[in-house]
């Protein structure tokens, strides 16, 4: 348990690798971790049980861990059975929004945040958005989570009070390789962590979008990734 401070943050936990360095990140700044992670029906569950290694490993203050069914609204590779794509370059990931994006998901993660931060008496949500490697994604850019923190202000009782919540989002601009060399300056597990959007197993297929761009971060990181591939 962080003993550091009293002060609580909520943080977006999904066991992958931006939202524990995410955490870490809170830990550092001296918060006591109160990590959430969603089980939204996605097909890369694995990353569910590394969310609680990962607790464990950060020594958070609690973990939840909430259901929520968007597989039954599906429209995303995550949670139906369109196919994830794989081996694509930088220039095809970034043209379009891509069919990995999941309608409506970070604006309930965020409103659950919100909601598990107001009966902890938190004024801070760390989410671990990035819009450089994940420039496709509408709800990873800075005007969204403003929108979402404005939306925050006015429809809670923590806004109505003058408190407020505050999304922090320290990944925001970083790099793959500067979050990874970040991480490692904060002691992170990045063998607990996990990317992979189309696993085998409980392996990284090592072909996905998030594959790619993760083992291309360790490499301009010139660090060795310490998970393994089905495909190197």
């Amino acid at each position: 348990m962080n003993g550091q401070t009293s002060e609580r943050a909520v943080v977006l936990a999904s066991g992958g690798l931006d939202s524990t360095v995410t955490a870490a990140i809170a830990r550092r700044d001296g918060y006591a971790l109160y990590l959430l992670t969603i089980a939204y029906q996605q097909r890369h569950a694995v990353e569910i049980e590394r969310s609680r290694q990962v607790a464990t490993a950060l020594e958070a203050d609690q973990h939840l861990v909430i259901n929520v069914d968007l597989g039954t609204i599906g429209g995303s590779a995550l949670t139906g059975h369109l196919s994830v794509p794989k081996l694509r370059t930088e220039s095809e990931r970034n043209r379009d929004v891509p069919v990995t994006y999941v309608p409506g998901r970070n604006l309930i993660f965020l409103s659950l945040a919100a909601a598990y931060a107001e009966v902890l008496g938190a004024s801070i949500i760390y989410f671990g958005a990035n819009v450089i490697d994940y420039s496709g994604y509408p709800d990873c850019r800075p005007e969204f989570i403003q929108a979402v923190e404005g939306a925050l202000q006015t429809g809670t009782k923590a806004g109505m009070q003058g408190k407020g919540i505050e999304i922090r989002a320290p990944l925001l601009r970083m790099s793959k390789a500067e979050i990874i060399r970040l991480g490692l300056t904060l002691n992170v597990p990045f063998q607990l962590t996990h990317s992979c959007y189309d696993p085998v197993g409980a392996m990284a297929c090592g072909q996905c979008d998030s594959c790619q761009i993760r083992k291309q971060g360790f490499a301009e990181a010139g660090v060795v990734d310490p998970i393994q591939y089905a495909v190197c």
